[in-house]
């Protein structure tokens, strides 16, 4: 009860957070800004990756220096033509991509202006058409790249447009091939595509169109595109099925149904299985960026189209690799905005699709995340919601910075390790905002409670009480309460003639170091609370507002230790010439009220009550019995480890009630035998007093005083013998000595 007392409001506010956590992860509610700062740190887990160079595929740039030495692109067929046979003839790669299209027909020759002179102005000129015939087969660029291109693993590319140009390859399926099934992709009226020779020469053809996310950013390729009837292939797709030798590419509908217009995977058959691409809404697969992109990505070799023109790239570069010709020249306008590079080669996407089909491995987001990540938000949630408002600033910030920690790693090691893509940031900012609000709770609440409990008790209290009070705030209060406590008064004996006999400034520095002498050890090892100077006398007390079970040894330990550092300063004092010190101690325990009183102008936080009285005129009674130190008989029960003298029976002035004083002279240890003996005397001695044997009182009290010639105590009771035995107290005396002045 206590706990949800001082802990249920954070609790309720934890509970609260992490249930709209839940409600999010759920899909009750949503966010735009959450889901960005989600995509953000997919990004970022994403440039972590250190790449590794895959030697698998390689890409021909047509780069600036390609352009240098080759001319301006796009260039003639025939190069083309020549770079094919290189890169499949000479080199052996195992399959080409092109990130490039021919719409339309290469007349670079010039053999068409020579057709149509030998057609109109020169059609009288029989050798010149005999020379055309000859030449027709080297001037068509666009048939010596179909010749190139037959026969060979090689791949074009073409572009979704809003016209229809060139010829598309035989659809992966059609809209017929699905039995009535709806499959849902991304759909285009048009296409740029290849002239259909071209088509016709070469293995197959892709789409090489990206289509980046709301911001830009190109974060996902779509295998299949929907074109009329027909679901066509991407480039990567295409490029990898020619590698792969597949057969058919078909969709693997999984657990959706015949209208829900989803698939779960992409299907190749090949020769020793098949291989499946698994895939999201409209047939999109994320792509798995491997390094920055580019010649220095790390990721891919680039080799210079240049180089493979002209014969310079090492054999064992091409042999047997997928090959992708592309391009990275600024000019050529093929340059995507990526989260691991704002100006990435788009040639390098489709690179990384092909990859991920090769070792088929996959960053994919299962179906059973959306489980794991209430599982982080529930364990998170619930631990820190009822383990911060616990916690010191310091262990909060380690608690949550590891609870930070743990799901950045276990979501980190599952996209290494499991290629799964969870999101975490609602659990992350989940964790934030507990840490916030416990800390801004711990500031506007607690801390300023503690702030002004130093304040309030700074002054009473030593510092390691008030920062053991500043923990726990709600646990101490200065409204009033009754308490069992333990109080204590002192006094200089002769303030006045000490004030007397020394200058103003002399006169505050005597007090100034017996205040504070006196107030350490008040509120040193045994932490009482001093409640206030008055005149040249203080007053303490124990109990209060920590509560200690053993408070009245504390005040009695305490007294002790404040005549020893009175004896030690007195010394001092002496050396200065300055009066001699001596105090003199009342300490009394008892029922005792406690809390900040006063009046309206001034308040203060004392004790009050019959208890604290009698504790007053103990320490005025230290006078009459010669004592540096008296206490009531609740305080010697209360601390029976030390060592008393019995003083007397008194009743003081305002209590009619009889009460036993005692001199504390320390533990059994301090004070050695001689002691105890002289003790056991005494305590005999005064049962004889009260039991009106004057002559053996008289006796042993004369003896006890004899041996300790400075114990005033001894020569008030012989006094007290002689009037007795002139004026007898009677037979009804109680031996209680009454004190008729405070």
């Amino acid at each position: 009860m206590k706990l949800l007392r001082r802990y249920g409001a954070r609790w309720a506010l934890g509970l609260t957070l992490t249930l709209a956590a839940l409600a999010y992860v759920m899909g009750v509610w949503s966010s735009h800004a959450i889901a960005r700062q989600d995509t953000i740190v997919s990004d970022l887990r994403m440039r972590l990756e250190a790449p590794v160079l895959d030697p698998r595929i390689v890409i021909v740039d047509i780069d600036t220096r390609s352009l240098g030495e080759v001319g301006r692109f796009p260039w003639s067929r025939n190069v083309l033509a020549k770079l094919v046979d290189q890169l499949a003839g000479h080199y052996g790669a195992a399959a080409i991509g092109f990130d490039v299209s021919f719409p339309e027909p290469d007349t670079s020759s010039g053999y068409g202006v020579l057709e149509r002179l030998a057609a109109h102005e020169l059609k009288d000129d029989s050798a010149l058409r005999a020379q055309l015939a000859q030449l027709q087969p080297a001037l068509d660029y666009d048939g010596l790249f179909a010749q190139a291109l037959r026969g060979r693993p090689v791949v074009l590319g073409y572009n979704l447009a809003a016209v229809k140009r060139g010829a598309l390859p035989p659809p992966a399926f059609t809209v017929a091939g699905l039995n009535g099934r709806e499959l849902v992709a991304y759909s285009a009226d048009g296409y740029e595509a290849n002239l259909a020779r071209l088509q016709a020469a070469a293995r197959g053809a892709g789409s090489f169109t990206v289509i980046p996310d709301d911001d830009g950013m190109v974060r996902s390729s779509s295998l299949l595109q929907r074109i009329g009837d027909g679901y066509y292939p991407s480039l990567a797709l295409a490029t990898a099925a020619v590698y792969l030798h597949a057969g058919a590419i078909a969709p693997d509908f999984g657990a959706y149904d015949a209208d829900s217009g989803g698939a779960d995977a992409i299907r190749l058959a090949v020769p020793d299985g098949e291989r499946r691409i698994p895939v999201g809404e409209g047939l999109l697969t994320s792509v798995q960026f491997r390094g920055a992109g580019g010649p220095q990505g790390g990721a891919y070799r680039y080799v210079s189209a240049a180089d493979v023109l002209a014969g310079r790239v090492a054999p064992g570069v091409l042999k047997g690799a997928i090959v992708l010709v592309g391009t990275t020249a600024p000019g050529l306008q093929d340059l995507r905005a990526t989260p691991v590079n704002k100006e990435f080669p788009g040639v390098e996407v489709h690179a990384n699709v092909i990859k991920s089909i090769l070792d088929q491995q996959y960053k994919t987001h299962p179906d059973y995340a959306t489980g794991i990540e209430l599982a982080q938000v529930i364990v998170a949630g619930l631990v820190l919601s009822l383990l911060l408002p616990a916690l010191a600033p310091l262990a909060a910030v380690l608690a949550s910075g590891s609870a930070f920690a743990a799901v950045v790693g276990l979501n980190w090691y599952a996209y290494r390790a499991l290629d799964w893509t969870t999101d975490m940031f609602i659990c992350l900012l989940l964790i934030a905002l507990l840490f916030v609000l416990n800390l801004a709770w711990g500031w506007f609440f607690e801390f300023r409670k503690g702030r002004a409990l130093v304040s309030r008790f700074g002054e009473y209290v030593a510092p390691e009480l008030v920062a053991q009070m500043a923990e726990n705030p709600e646990a101490y209060t200065m409204e009033g309460e009754s308490r069992e406590l333990s109080v204590m008064f002192v006094d200089v004996r002769g303030f006045t003639t000490i004030s007397e006999g020394l200058s103003p400034k002399a006169l505050r520095e005597y007090i100034n170091l017996y205040l504070t002498a006196m107030s350490e050890d008040i509120r040193g090892s045994h932490q009482g609370t001093l409640d206030k100077y008055i005149g040249d006398a203080v007053m303490a007390f124990w109990g209060a507002p920590v509560a200690f079970a053993d408070h009245a040894s504390r005040a009695v330990a305490t007294s002790l230790l404040m005549q020893a550092s009175a004896a030690r300063l007195n010394d001092e004092f002496q050396r200065r010439g300055w009066p001699r010190l001596a105090i003199g101690i009342g300490i009394n325990s008892g029922l005792m009220h406690v809390g900040d009183m006063g009046s309206a102008i001034r308040r203060a936080y004392t004790v009050m009550g019959d208890a604290v009285n009698l504790g007053s005129r103990l320490e005025g009674i230290t006078k009459v019995y010669g004592v540096g130190i008296a206490v009531g008989a609740a305080t010697r029960l209360g601390a029976p480890e030390f060592v008393y003298r019995e003083l007397d029976l008194v009743r003081v002035k305002g209590k009619n009630e009889p009460v036993a004083i005692f001199e504390p002279l320390g533990k059994p240890a301090d004070v050695g035998p001689a002691v105890l003996d002289e003790l056991a005397a005494w305590d005999a001695a005064l049962a004889r007093v009260r039991a009106q044997d004057w002559d053996a009182a008289e006796a042993a009290i004369a003896a006890l005083h004899a041996a300790h010639r400075g114990r005033a105590l001894y020569a008030l009771y012989l006094e007290r013998i002689a009037r007795w035995r002139a004026a007898p107290p009677g037979d009804g005396w109680d031996g209680v000595t009454t004190f008729d002045t405070k």
